[in-house]
């Protein structure tokens, strides 16, 4: 049951463009400077390829800000690449002024590790070992396997955001006080868990996010070794202020999830639940970019000590309505072992002052692929 549910989990998770969106050339024969043809060249913009812990090497951009005092380190969502990414990430860091780096994950783009279905059956036949392991333990064999490590994974994508960390500290000199991370859908996991062994960051914001990748299928009330993304689990070891923005008519991830994040927050920050939005297209609003600048502003100025800003802080003003919309504010865009199973932190959710309505459950195995063909799930 584990093996299968896992499996379902992961083949709603991760779905690279193909082909990808974009391309990177050299500029030299010795292939120092990088750029991508698809989208206007800037001279405040480094393309970068960086290697990761698990054997893959990634794309990565960097957008520089002449006046940034901090920097955001993106995480996208699960069908999105650099390429569709790469004006997005310019207008943000034009309207937040802060340097912006935005990375893909192994497996997409023209980052390296992608494996075809053909090619990963011809390895699970033709590999004894592989065939063995499976039959004993399906979680090490997704996880470790050598046929894994190179493809979109769990895993690989917490060796990406690790990899794109460790370079803003070492090629751009960041430091954890200056860094703002920030996970949309998908991206809300790696974006979790970087920031739960991080304890000095600036702030986090969650576009969107999921309290885990089985939650998004059943209303489970526990959580299991099998699922992936285990936010629900880890929000509670972030330490810094953390901004939630999500929509209400979302048909992917429900709004159940965001709120749910949002109550289990150390450091609360007044959340943004936009009224009408959808899963893809919260940039579009303008109180999104409104209320998102105000964030980094406020992460600018001196930050209130840990025990006032739980009792007090900015969590007295999430009861307040959205910025009304404003036209000049509209964005316009072109090592791992399984955990054993454990009761999770729902509990605490269900006694909440103002109960939360359980998320429907998504969908029956027998209908998975079905579903994928029909509505083309994003997250």
């Amino acid at each position: 049951m584990g093996g299968v549910t896992s499996s379902i989990a992961a083949k709603f998770a991760f779905f690279p463009p193909n082909p990808p969106s974009y391309t990177v050339i050299a500029e030299d024969s010795a292939g120092d400077k990088l750029y991508i043809p698809e989208v206007a060249r800037r001279d405040d913009v480094d393309v970068l390829k960086l290697k990761t812990r698990r054997g893959n090497e990634i794309v990565a951009v960097h957008v520089k800000h002449p006046r940034a005092s901090s920097t955001l380190l993106y995480s996208h969502g699960n069908a999105a690449d650099l390429g569709q990414m790469f004006e997005l990430f310019v207008e943000l860091s034009a309207r937040l002024r802060v340097n912006l780096m935005g990375y893909d994950y192994s497996g997409y783009g023209q980052s390296t590790g992608k494996l075809t279905y053909l090619r990963l059956a011809k390895e699970l036949v033709f590999n004894f070992d592989a065939l063995t392991a499976c039959s004993f333990d399906i979680y090490s064999i997704c996880c470790n396997h050598p046929v894994f490590l190179k493809q979109p994974t769990e895993y690989n994508t917490y060796a990406d955001i690790d990899a794109a960390y460790k370079c803003l500290k070492e090629k751009y000199g960041v430091k954890d006080e200056q860094l703002i991370l920030y996970g949309q859908s998908v991206g809300s996991g790696p974006t979790v868990d970087l920031a739960s062994r991080i304890p000095t960051l600036r702030g986090v914001v969650l576009h969107s996010p999921i309290l885990s990748g089985l939650r998004v299928l059943y209303p489970v009330k526990r959580t299991y070794w099998f699922d992936i993304y285990k936010n629900i689990d880890k929000i509670g070891m972030v330490n810094c202020p953390v901004l939630v923005i999500h929509g209400t008519s979302d048909e992917v991830v429900d709004l159940s999830h965001g709120k749910n994040l949002w109550e289990l927050c150390n450091e609360k920050y007044e959340p943004l639940w936009i009224s009408g939005g959808g899963h893809c297209n919260l940039e579009l609003y303008p109180e999104f970019i409104k209320h998102l600048k105000k964030f980094v502003q406020t992460l600018g100025k001196s930050k209130p000590s840990a025990s006032s800003s739980k009792k007090n802080g900015v969590e007295s003003e999430s009861q307040k309505k959205p910025s009304e919309a404003g036209g000049s504010d509209t964005l316009e865009l072109a090592t791992e072992l399984p955990e054993i199973s454990r009761n999770s932190l729902d509990s605490r959710l269900d006694k909440s002052k103002k109960p939360i309505k359980p998320e429907k459950s998504r969908m029956s195995t027998d209908r998975v692929d079905r579903f994928r063909r029909r509505k083309g799930l994003v997250w």
